[in-house]
């Protein structure tokens, strides 16, 4: 299927095409369950994880103003879904696997998206509480896809030393999210604890 073909059929499925978008699911299936998989290390998550992206990303379709950039798009749905569901994941203490992807697999409702917007306000928030270095780790890996390699290069650092980075950096915002304490000299100042909504 040539480029062109794609920005047809995403043109078509913004005016509610069906087929169309379900030719789009197929087509770009793999390469989104590859990108999950690679973000949350599990086979059964990472389908769910697809799962969920096909069914908000055909939500928000309308919103694409260029169907040539659906590809990069797709992607960045991919990675953002996969950072709420391992941050979620890994701040809910003593979690079992089971109910976490049960709450993954929710159809949530307004309230619960409110809920959910909350916690992601809460978590940029607490990256802008980190130290320079720790928030730039993130923010490369996290929200900007970068691989380990790439990193390496942006950063003049080994990957060794990058993967060091993330944990660290991990932890903090972990610790900042839990207690409320910046990690760092705070950049956003903000007096109450932060709570996490929406799990």
């Amino acid at each position: 299927m040539s480029w062109s073909e794609i920005s047809i059929l995403v043109e078509k499925a913004q005016m509610g095409d069906r087929e169309a978008y379900g030719a789009l699911v197929e087509r770009f299936q793999n390469a989104v369950y590859a990108i999950a998989l690679t973000r949350v290390h599990d086979a059964s998550e990472a389908q769910e994880l697809t799962q969920e992206v096909f069914v908000h990303a055909m939500r928000k379709l309308p919103q694409l103003r260029d169907a040539r950039c659906f590809a990069g798009w797709l992607r960045q749905i991919t990675v953002r879904m996969a950072i709420n569901r391992l941050t979620r994941r890994g701040l809910i203490r003593g979690a079992e696997p089971e109910m976490l992807e049960s709450v993954a697999a929710r159809t949530y409702g307004p309230p619960e998206e409110l809920e959910r917007a909350e916690a992601r306000r809460q978590i940029h928030e607490g990256l802008d509480r980190l130290k320079d270095l720790d928030r730039e780790t993130l923010e490369a890996f996290y929200l900007r896809g970068r691989t380990l390699k790439q990193m390496s290069r942006e950063f003049e650092t080994p990957v060794g030393t990058i993967k060091r980075r993330l944990h660290v950096a991990r932890h903090r915002l972990k610790e900042v999210m839990e207690d409320g304490v910046p990690a760092g000299p705070a950049r956003r100042p903000t007096s109450r604890r932060l709570e996490l909504a929406g799990v």
